[in-house]
C-alpha cells in the first residue's frame, strides 16, 4: 500500500485546499485540485508499469528509452471521480477508459445501505492493467461492487485502486475481499461517522465539484 502524505511534497497543499471549508466555496478550483492530485498519484502508479527498451532517433543520434508496454485501462466511478480521473488521463494519455454509475441506496441516518448500479461502460480488460479510481474509499463497498461488475469485460492482468482520501475501514474491507489489489492513497484519515462519511475527510466530493443534486 502507498501513501502519498507520508512524506512531504506538494500534493499535501493540494489536499490541504481540497479540505478547507473556504477554497471549497469555489467549484473550478476544487475539481482542479483533484486533477492535480490524480497526476501525482498517477506518476507514482507508473512506477509500477512494465516498460521495455526502445531506441529513440534524435536530430543528432539514436537515445535508449524506456517505453510502457500497454496503456492501463482506466476506471472510474461517476460522478465524484471524473476530476480525478481527469489527472490520470492527463498522464496517461492513450489509456482506454471505463465507466461506473454506482451509488449509496436510499436510507436512512445512521443504517446500513446498499450500492445500487446504474451504468457501466469499458473496454475488453483481458490481460491488461485496470487503474480504478476513485477520489473517497469510505466502506469500500461502491469500489468492490464496481470492481465485480468489470470483470465480465475480462480479467485484468493486474489491477490498481487508487483514492485521494481513505477510511482504515474501506481499507480493511478493500484488503479482505480485493487481496490481488495494490492499494494507492493520497491519504488515510482517522475514520467513518455514523452515516458512512469519511472523518476529517472533506464532505461529498461530487456536490463539491459538480454542485448539490436532488
Amino acid at each position: 500500500m502507498f501513501i502519498l502524505t507520508e512524506k512531504p511534497s506538494v500534493a499535501h497543499h493540494f489536499l490541504t485546499e481540497l479540505r478547507d471549508v473556504a477554497v471549497q466555496r469555489d467549484p473550478m478550483r476544487f475539481r482542479r485540485n483533484l486533477e492535480r492530485l490524480g497526476e501525482i498519484l498517477a506518476y507514482e502508479v507508473s512506477k509500477a508499469l512494465i516498460y521495455s527498451q526502445v531506441l529513440v532517433e534524435t536530430p543528432l543520434g539514436t537515445s535508449k528509452s524506456l517505453q510502457l508496454q500497454q496503456s492501463p485501462v482506466l476506471a472510474t466511478i461517476l460522478r465524484a471521480g471524473l476530476p480525478f480521473h481527469q489527472g490520470f488521463l492527463n498522464v496517461f494519455d492513450r489509456a482506454e477508459c471505463a465507466f461506473v454509475g454506482a451509488y449509496r441506496s436510499a436510507h436512512h441516518e445512521g443504517e446500513t445501505f446498499e450500492i445500487e448500479l446504474n451504468y457501466l461502460s469499458s473496454p475488453d480488460l483481458t490481460g491488461k492493467t485496470l487503474i480504478l479510481i476513485d477520489p473517497m474509499l469510505a466502506t469500500g463497498k461502491s469500489l468492490e461492487k464496481s470492481y465485480r461488475a468489470l470483470l465480465r469485460f475480462g480479467i485484468p492482468d493486474r489491477t490498481h485502486v487508487v483514492a485521494a482520501i481513505a477510511a482504515p475501514e474501506g481499507l480493511a474491507y478493500l484488503r479482505e475481499r480485493m487481496p490481488e489489489c495494490r492499494l494507492w492513497l493520497g491519504a488515510v484519515d482517522a475514520q467513518l461517522d455514523h452515516n458512512y462519511y469519511i472523518v476529517p475527510g472533506l464532505g461529498d466530493a461530487g456536490d463539491l465539484a459538480f454542485g448539490p443534486k436532488l
